[in-house]
Parts: C-alpha cells; structure tokens; sequence
C-alpha cells in the first residue's frame, strides 16, 4: 500500500497553504495498492516534535478520519475524505495543518488498512482509534513532510 502526495515528496517541505500559515486545508492525497480483504481505510496525521513544555507527550494530532471507504484512491486538496472524524488535539474534527512553534517539525501522514470498520463514534481520539485498530491492521504506510514557519 503506499501513500503519496502531489503537493509535497515522502521526506519533503510541506508547502504553506496547507499550514496554519496558508489556507489550512488538506493536501492532496493519492492511495494505491490496498489489500485485498480490506474493509475500512484511516488516515491520522500527527505531529511528534511539540515542544514538551507545551504538551508532556510531544505530539499533535492534526487528523483523524476512520471508517474510510477501502475504494478510496483520492483524498481531494482540500475535501476532507468519506469516513467518520476522530477528535484532533486541537479540539477539532477536519484537518488542521502544520503550524509548529519553534522550529521545522514533521508531519506524518499514516494510513492503515484494515480488516473491519471501527465500531466508534465521532470525535473519538487518536488513541481510541488506534486501540480500536489493534489485531485489524492488514497494512501500514506514511508520508512525511516537514514545515518550518518563517
């Protein structure tokens, strides 16, 4: 399964409209090669470079959408995908881009193929989802980028 964007390469700078600084939608996203057997699709986007002092964690949840159709190969720039909406750290349920405080962060892009749909509600957290998902991942890929606020 692999994950790509046209707006930005694996490793790449992000580029400002899809940050805070810019018009804070979603880049576009393009999924290829879903196994066979799969029945939902998510997608969470976090930051683990949140200074400590700010949050204990060090991470940022921008994204959380489960329950994606497995059919899905396009997320559209700006369209929040099919599917239901988990509750981000910033107490919101689209896509919040990157917006770090200090330095250049990275932002990764994970998504997970599974063998069920997660029997969740909306605004569930990052962490309910990722417990949900625990014996139903089939497969797991990312997309890193990096933004740095000038």
């Amino acid at each position: 399964m692999k994950l790509t964007s046209s707006a930005f390469q694996h490793e790449g700078s992000i580029p400002r409209q899809y940050t805070c600084d810019g018009q804070n939608i979603n880049p576009p996203l393009t999924i290829s090669n879903v196994p066979t057997g799969t029945k939902s699709l998510v997608i969470i986007m976090d930051d683990p470079d949140v200074p400590k002092h700010l949050r204990a964690d060090g991470m940022w949840d921008h994204w959380i959408v489960f329950n994606i159709p497995p059919n899905t190969t396009q997320i559209i720039e700006g369209q929040e995908p099919h599917g239901i909406h988990g509750l981000g750290t910033g107490n919101t349920q689209e896509y919040y881009g990157p917006c770090p405080p200090d330095r250049e962060h990275r932002y990764f892009f994970k998504l997970y193929a599974l063998d069920t749909m997660l029997n969740l509600p909306a605004k569930s957290t990052k962490t309910q989802v990722e417990n949900a998902m625990q014996h139903h991942i089939l497969e797991k890929t990312e997309l890193m980028g990096l933004y740095e606020r000038s």
